[in-house]
């Protein structure tokens, strides 16, 4: 009996083997599901129509989002009619109140808030149902003062956000 499971694990470690490989989903980390032939991008300026403004964020995201494609994908970027558009507005870029410090009103914790409104049109998908004009947001929280910590935290922000538009548009997340 014991030479009998001697080769038995082998075989049944094989076949293990197999069948995760073969029935697995395979994950990667540049082009998602961008269709072979899709082959253009544009990203259109985001204009920050936010009541609250902070000055470069319309530039900062706009860079950041034509960045994010143009390291994660082989798409070209053009100006104009492409196979894949981007646009939309960023219409939120809120400070509030995260945590309240015991014994106080004052504010031990806040949170930047950035939301943008993001319309996607892949010019190849005849159905139309990949396209989405959807509003992202996300936020980081902070202590102390805005005004020393805006960049880094916008910079953090921007980067979250873009991540979830490229894999909503071309991960199918």
């Amino acid at each position: 009996m014991k030479t009998r499971s001697i080769f038995l694990f082998p075989f049944l470690a094989v076949v293990v083997c197999f069948l995760f490989n073969g029935c697995g989903v395979k994950y990667g980390f540049t082009g998602g599901s961008i269709p072979q032939n899709m082959k253009t991008v544009h990203v259109a300026y985001f204009e920050n129509i936010a009541p609250m403004v902070y000055q470069t964020l319309g530039q900062n995201f706009t860079e950041g989002l034509k960045e994010r494609i143009r390291n994660q994908s082989r798409l070209s970027q053009v100006n104009g009619e492409a196979d894949a558009m981007f646009e939309g507005v960023i219409t939120g870029y809120d400070i509030a109140p995260a945590a309240v410090e015991a014994n106080t009103d004052r504010a031990a914790l806040n949170r930047l808030t950035i939301t943008v409104k993001v319309k996607y049109t892949n010019r190849l998908d005849e159905t139309g149902e990949s396209n989405f004009d959807e509003s992202f947001s996300q936020f980081r929280e902070f202590s102390g003062l805005i005004q020393s910590q805006e960049e880094n935290l916008t910079r953090e922000i921007i980067n979250l956000l873009t991540e979830d538009i490229y894999n909503r548009a071309f991960a199918n997340w």
